[in-house]
């Protein structure tokens, strides 16, 4: 989370014209809940454009890049790999270790999202394969309890930098204001 060791987000898998708006949430989701990068297969730029619009507006740092070879990721990482599937072992019984792997070894980690089925060598691949719940759901539900499990909360007090505008909280309504100016109401 930029005062911490890189958290990386791969999402393994693309189907356009069926997958954009999931693989752009995944990039958001990543963004929003403290990941410094997500990296997008190359046929997801759409996605790629959207979150680095995103990040423009709203403020980063955040990259989004795309790869050609997203299991060469995988298998070049210099850190730890976690897999988020339904079939891994649980998020509460390993999210200490994968903590401790990260903040105090300093170790890097990927966290690897799928999209259309995962090739068996992703599972062999990982350092952990976790799940968030053992029943089905979405990739970035998966992400997003995974991101704040492991900032346990912090991710949410973040400060951005470079944002052009900012989300005012409220009780009713929405508020979007440029940054440093009053009010854009809507």
């Amino acid at each position: 989370m930029h005062d911490d060791t890189e958290v990386a987000v791969l999402r393994l898998g693309h189907r356009p014209g069926r997958d954009d708006r999931m693989t752009t949430h995944v990039g958001l989701t990543a963004r929003a809940l403290g990941a410094d990068r997500v990296l997008f297969p190359d046929n997801a730029g759409q996605s790629l454009e959207t979150v680095a619009d995103i990040t423009d507006r709203f403020g980063g740092p955040f990259k989004a890049e795309l790869t050609e070879g997203p299991q060469g990721v995988i298998r070049n990482w210099e850190g730890q790999v976690v897999h988020l599937t339904m079939y891994g072992e649980r998020v509460q019984d390993v999210e200490a270790d994968i903590r401790a792997a990260h903040a105090d070894e300093g170790d890097p980690l990927l966290l690897v999202v799928g999209s259309e089925k995962v090739p068996f060598d992703v599972y062999e691949e990982a350092d952990w394969n976790v799940g968030v719940t053992n029943q089905p759901h979405s990739e970035v539900a998966g992400l997003a309890v995974f991101l704040d499990r492991l900032f346990e909360g912090r991710e949410l007090e973040r400060e951005w930098d470079d944002a052009d505008r900012e989300v005012i909280p409220m009780e009713t309504g929405k508020r979007v204001e440029s940054a440093g100016s009053e009010s854009d109401s809507e």
